[in-house]
């Protein structure tokens, strides 16, 4: 028996029509069928996912605290959100930019990283990982994280590279 793949999440939400916003605006993701069916509720997809939603939000209203998580409670960090190409991971920090939802861009050597908050100010990643066929033994090697340098990636990789092909997806 193994686990081979986060199929969803779910986050508490203050306002749900707010949050599908910025999802769907900032994001990408799609409304499902089935939100109406839960009041409060919204089932998200994010393009080209399999899955029936990727992505749960439930209302608990506008007198909900903050998340402590991470500060003075335990609770999850963050979901990650891979791309496809690093022209996407271009098109998604603007749009994070523009939104002021950016909060860090980070570089991890095999990984590129943008972190971003939702109006919750619950935070995520949205990462693309270098495809095993371009890694070179300094991004396999490297230590320590850095501030990503998004320009220079794509001019390196190229803004059509495809993300973790040999790494996250099956070759083939």
């Amino acid at each position: 028996m193994a686990i081979f793949r986060l199929n969803h999440a779910v986050l508490y939400v203050r306002d749900v029509a707010a949050s599908v916003a910025f999802y769907r605006d900032v994001l990408g993701f799609g409304y499902t069928e089935g939100g109406d069916t839960i009041p409060g509720a919204a089932f998200l997809r994010a393009p080209g996912s399999s899955n029936d939603h990727d992505l749960g939000l439930f209302q608990i209203g506008s007198q909900a605290g903050p998340s402590g998580a991470g500060r003075s409670t335990v609770g999850l960090y963050h979901l990650a959100w891979e791309v496809d190409t690093l022209g996407d991971l271009e098109e998604l920090a603007t749009a994070l930019t523009d939104n002021d939802a950016l909060v860090g861009a980070s570089d991890h050597g095999t990984t590129k990283s943008l972190y971003g908050k939702d109006p919750d100010g619950l935070e995520f990643e949205v990462v693309w990982i270098i495809p095993a066929d371009l890694l070179t033994d300094a991004d396999r090697n490297k230590t320590g994280i850095t501030r990503l340098d998004l320009a220079a990636e794509i001019a390196k990789y190229g803004r059509e590279a495809r993300s973790g092909v040999g790494i996250s997806r099956v070759l083939g």
